[in-house]
């Protein structure tokens, strides 16, 4: 049976010796994983003690880092009251259910617009020159 933790006990744990964060309600210790992690230490240790669904979540880590965390995996969040409440998600692939996608499309709409603009200034480059 897994252990359960409570945010207090997860708080207790935001050094980096002793690194503690929630992922969809369950709860692991990245202790050992914060000198690997290629995103650097800080990037865990600004989440260490709390709920890092949404940053886990917004990065879009690989099946490779999931399972790595089910390494890390040292029991369940177990909520009181007065604990914040969880943000909604989609599914296990772990995409949220609000703004899904926003980000991507965002992206690839400023790569076409700034392509876009790229090619009328090349355009009217050439027609002026031809004048």
């Amino acid at each position: 049976m897994s252990k359960e933790y409570t945010y207090s006990d997860v708080s207790e744990h935001a050094t980096k010796k002793n690194l503690f964060v929630v992922i969809h309600e369950k709860v692991y210790n990245a202790s050992t994983f914060i000198d690997e992690h290629p995103g650097g230490e800080e990037v865990l240790l600004d989440v260490a003690g709390q709920d890092a669904t949404e940053a886990f979540e917004d990065v879009g880590h690989s099946d490779e880092a999931r399972e790595i965390l089910d390494t890390l995996l040292v029991g369940t969040l177990k909520r009181k009251e007065g604990d914040p409440k969880p943000k909604s998600y989609q599914s296990s692939t772990g995409t949220p259910a609000t703004e899904a996608g926003m980000g991507v499309g965002l992206y690839a709409f400023i790569l076409v617009g700034g392509l876009f603009a790229f090619g009328a200034y090349k355009y009217f480059q050439m027609q002026s020159e031809n004048q």
